[in-house]
């Protein structure tokens, strides 16, 4: 899996790997010329007393160096490159990824663990294409080398470097396999730590409210203690393995240094030959370092390479049209068609055999107790979860047939719970359209009923916005998401009770102004208030999933499902 990916991800960049590998055959070839050069100094040049040689060689190997700097700079400039934006292009393509998802395939992964996806798991991944076009490739091409000019330099001292990999290669083998089941087990212990710091950090005002406080740090340290106690055992096998090839090396350099003296001693080798192999061993050590450095990031990089594939290969459950229609400039009109819905795993459908249609001019308000379907049939007209039976139209058009741009561009949606992103007021407004002028935010704004708010905050149009809003009150976030849908002016307009932290005066003002915004345009309204229920052309009585009356608020108070929601509420039924 990791190697697909990489394979797959890497294709766009063949020409800058090419030159990194290029640039560091250079290196390595400079690298291994220089212990010879070395060598050719002290036996020609000092042991001999020779100045000319000694120059000559010097400078020859004073001008590899400078080759070998400039093509090691080169490599790692190309090699870092390509790592960046291999790890750009993929957080982009599991980014879209989750925006094509559902919101029950979201919720199934988990939003914390796709932040950790996103961000933690792309990261050991470009580490790993990092580590492989800055070390990979050039060890195992040092290694050989170095072994091939050290036998030229003594045969009889290759025994020490020829005993060497084997006891290195074992103990890398080793630790490798157990470092991955470490990260196997670690990153989902990392997933639950991150949900559990978001969940304690969006619910404080619960946990205070509740005095749970304790309890919450107690769940936290024994998900923080787990996360240490995985993380210290691959740490563990990380300490032992570097000591382990450091020592080997080591008692390695000294059999060579003590058989070398030995055989200079005999008059069997030089000086200058000891030396330089020294340091093809000293190189042979190196690359088998590097080569362990790299290792040491594939077992993370392959878990994270399995959880990004994981996101990847998950097909969206609301497939886009092969041939996407477009709904026309037609004035909106809704039809639902014996609509059905059932979510996965319930033992029975929210939504069953649900008859609506909606003209354009017509205000319809859709009504029920808890649970009884009202936000799972809006969030079917826009397709944010698929019929399991029937059909939704759109301008006659069945909304699985047409272009996922033109049914957002058709039909505005003002959620129940108003989320806003960090920003300004006007960054947040323009996401209804992004060529507003100032003079259509502030419009906007007034129908919403946010103006006044908004001309007090330090900045106006330019006052900050924090993550989701959280310096404003519900009930402002609520106008603020109003006012942004009616900038899109859509044709269809679907509000998902957000009237409902508002108090009577702000809502009756603000429904009056909708009234005059929205003419012409169809509109349906989830509304508890009864104040709200009776300003509506139409009433939709749900009850289980079914629609238990439908007709204007005075017909329906003879029906027993709305006399309940409405004497729930009696001074507001007076009122009206």
């Amino acid at each position: 899996m990791l190697i697909e990916l990489l394979r797959t991800r890497l294709r766009p960049y063949r020409r800058p790997m090419a030159l990194a590998a290029l640039l560091q055959a250079v290196e390595v070839v400079g690298v291994l010329l220089l212990p010879t050069l070395n060598a050719a100094v002290i036996n020609h040049g000092v042991v001999t007393g020779d100045r000319g040689d000694v120059l000559r060689f010097g400078a020859l190997m004073v001008l590899v160096a400078l080759v070998v700097v400039a093509a090691g700079i080169g490599s790692v400039y190309f090699a870092a490159r390509t790592a960046l934006a291999f790890g750009r292009d993929l957080r982009s393509a599991v980014f879209r990824r989750v925006l094509d998802l559902s919101a029950r395939q979201v919720g199934r992964i988990g939003s914390s663990s796709l932040e950790v996806r996103t961000v933690n798991d792309v990261a050991h991944l470009e580490a790993l294409v990092l580590a492989v076009f800055t070390a990979l490739a050039a060890a195992p091409l040092t290694c050989l080398g170095s072994l091939v000019l050290a036998l030229n330099q003594s045969v009889s001292l290759s025994a020490v470097p020829a005993a060497l990999l084997p006891v290195i290669a074992v103990v890398v083998v080793l630790v490798v396999v157990r470092m991955t089941a470490g990260y196997r087990r670690l990153q989902p212990r990392l997933d639950r730590l991150n949900r559990t710091l978001g969940e304690q950090i969006t619910g404080i005002r619960v946990v205070r409210a509740f005095v749970r406080g304790e309890y919450e740090r107690a769940r936290f340290r024994r998900t923080n203690e787990e996360v240490l106690r995985h993380s210290l055992t691959v740490g563990r096998l990380l300490a032992t393995m570097f000591p382990t090839v450091t020592l080997t090396a080591n008692l390695a350099t000294v059999a060579v240094v003590w058989l070398g003296a030995v055989r200079v001693d005999g008059g069997a080798v030089r000086i200058g030959t000891v030396t330089a192999f020294v340091e093809y061993l000293v190189l042979i050590v190196w690359s088998v370092a590097m080569t362990t450095f790299v290792f040491v990031t594939v077992p993370r990089a392959s878990v994270s390479a399995r959880r990004i594939r994981e996101v990847l290969d998950t097909e969206p459950e609301l497939a886009a049209p092969r041939d996407p229609v477009h709904p026309g400039t037609a004035p909106g009109s809704l039809e639902l068609r014996g609509v059905g819905f059932r979510y996965q795993g319930a033992e029975e459908p929210a939504l069953r055999d649900v008859d609506l249609a909606a003209r354009p001019g017509e205000t319809v308000a859709i009504t029920g107790s808890t649970g009884s379907g009202k936000t799972t049939l809006l969030n079917l007209v826009l397709r944010l979860s698929e019929v399991s039976t029937g059909a939704v139209l759109v301008n006659g058009v069945d909304v699985r047939r047409l272009d996922g741009g033109a049914l957002t561009a058709t039909v505005g949606l003002v959620p129940q719970r108003a989320h806003l992103l960090t920003g300004t007021v006007a960054g947040n407004l323009r996401f209804g359209d992004p060529d507003a002028t100032t003079a259509q935010l502030w419009r906007a704004l007034e129908v919403a009923q946010a103006r006044e708010f908004v001309e007090r905050m330090p900045g106006g149009l330019d006052a900050p916005i924090s993550h989701g809003g959280g310096n404003l009150s519900g009930g402002q976030r609520q106008r603020l998401t109003i006012a942004r849908t009616l900038l899109r002016r859509p044709r269809i307009y679907l509000f998902d009770d957000c009237f409902s932290a508002l108090d009577q005066a702000t809502e009756a003002a603000l429904l009056a102004e909708l009234a005059v915004e929205t003419a012409g345009a169809t509109v349906l309204m989830v509304a508890q208030r009864t104040s709200t229920i009776r300003r509506a052309d139409r009433v939709v009585v749900l009850d289980e999933g079914r629609v238990a009356g439908t007709g204007r608020h005075e017909d329906l108070l003879g029906n027993p499902v709305y006399r309940e929601i409405a004497h729930a509420q009696p001074a507001r039924m007076e009122a009206g």
